[in-house]
């Protein structure tokens, strides 16, 4: 049998312990973990909105309406008319005829995947892509393949060599730990030359790119061309939950077939009134995105100027590369102790040797704000001998 803390010790002594710290409340980007107020730098609430007095008074309603659950799966007697009216503003927002909501982005891109495809097709993701896509495209039965990131040539001779009937390419439309933006035109080229689909994630391009925030896939103006869209709910737009976007034929396939849809709960009735409230601030309220761009290019040039290792991302996802995993995970525990949460990431989540600090920005911070953090990473970052020893 297996000696599952041995396993454990292992990852202690490997720096790659994942543990959990109490949040006990919320202020905009101020918080309080475990007693200690920090600003968080770690938060995918790019907009600010899950603290949005429209937002939560939309919930509030919701609740009162509803109660505090739906009570069922969507194919039961959870489908409310908050959900139905949600999933027709995603759509309008989107620029598709039709979405449909999922409990979670994991669950969406599961039973989407699995949905489409199955043995004898064939899968073909971009090795950065997120674990639930990857694992979407294992469960599924069709044949995995993972091309180097953003590499379309490499993709296209794999295309080439397939001698599968349907295959269908997976791709995040902003890449969660690097913060780049797929190569999404070249993407549509590959699937029209070698007669795939195409579909992407855009849990970190929703709400903050493209026209009134519809995401990467509109950044580029390719509604027409990339036929399943999905995005998660929980980042930008502030709440829960998630959705895919597409065809009608689609949407269809996806009630008969995705497990993940038919086999689980349908998300609390309230949360669906607090995303229509979001996604109204979010296709008005242009102002809260142009802020965002402006931290975005303030923070670059900031940490530039510091010699920092930057990633080429202009999202809100700027990763500073430490590549020792016991450095990075110091320069966290660091800036915790001066007053800033930011989160250490390790292998296996990202590529060995290229430990991470993952700093998120927010509509909400204020310029004041990443000056200082700023000043907190020059002080923090290790010397030369600190990064020999580690």
């Amino acid at each position: 049998m297996r000696n599952l803390s041995a396993d454990l010790d292992a990852l202690k002594q490997q720096h790659r312990y994942r543990s959990r710290r109490v949040v006990d409340s919320i202020d905009g980007v101020e918080i309080t973990i475990d007693g200690n107020s920090v600003t968080n730098f770690s938060s995918n609430d790019y907009l600010g909105l899950s603290q949005h007095p429209d937002v939560i008074a939309a919930m509030q309603r919701g609740v009162k309406q509803y109660g505090a659950g739906s009570g069922a799966a969507h194919l039961i007697t959870g489908h409310s008319r908050a959900h139905h009216q949600l999933e027709e503003e995603l759509a309008e927002l989107t620029g598709y005829p039709r979405a449909l909501l999922f409990s979670t982005g994991y669950m969406a891109n599961l039973g989407t995947i699995s949905a489409l495809v199955g043995r004898g097709d064939a899968v073909f993701e971009d090795r950065l892509n997120h674990a639930s896509l990857i694992d979407g495209g294992l469960i599924s039965g069709a044949r995995l393949q993972r091309y180097p990131h953003s590499d379309i040539h490499s993709l296209c001779n794999k295309l080439e060599a397939s001698k599968s009937a349907e295959k269908l390419i997976v791709t995040d439309g902003v890449f969660s730990m690097d913060g780049d933006i797929a190569p999404l035109p070249d993407l549509v080229k590959a699937t029209t030359r070698h007669d795939a689909r195409l579909m992407v994630d855009d849990a970190h391009g929703f709400g903050v790119l493209g026209k009134e925030g519809a995401g990467s896939v509109a950044h580029f103006m390719l509604q027409e061309e990339v036929p399943i869209y999905m995005a998660t709910l929980g980042k930008a737009a502030g709440v829960s939950g998630a959705f895919v976007a597409g065809s009608e034929a689609l949407i269809e396939t996806l009630i008969q077939r995705a497990r993940s849809y038919i086999y689980t709960t349908a998300l609390p009735p309230a949360v669906a009134e607090a995303l229509r409230a979001s996604l109204k601030i979010i296709r008005s309220d242009s102002e809260r995105r142009e802020r965002l761009h402006a931290h975005i290019k303030h923070f670059r040039s900031g940490a530039s100027g510091l010699g920092l290792q930057l990633m080429n991302s202009p999202t809100a996802i700027q990763p500073i590369i430490i590549g020792d995993d016991a450095t990075a995970m110091k320069m966290s525990h660091r800036l915790f102790e001066a007053g800033f949460a930011v989160s250490a990431i390790r292998p296996p989540t990202v590529p060995e040797g290229s430990a991470r600090l993952r700093i998120t920005l927010s509509a909400s911070h204020t310029t004041e704000q990443i000056d200082r953090l700023l000043e907190a990473l020059q002080k923090c970052s290790p010397t030369p001998m600190e990064g020999t020893d580690a």
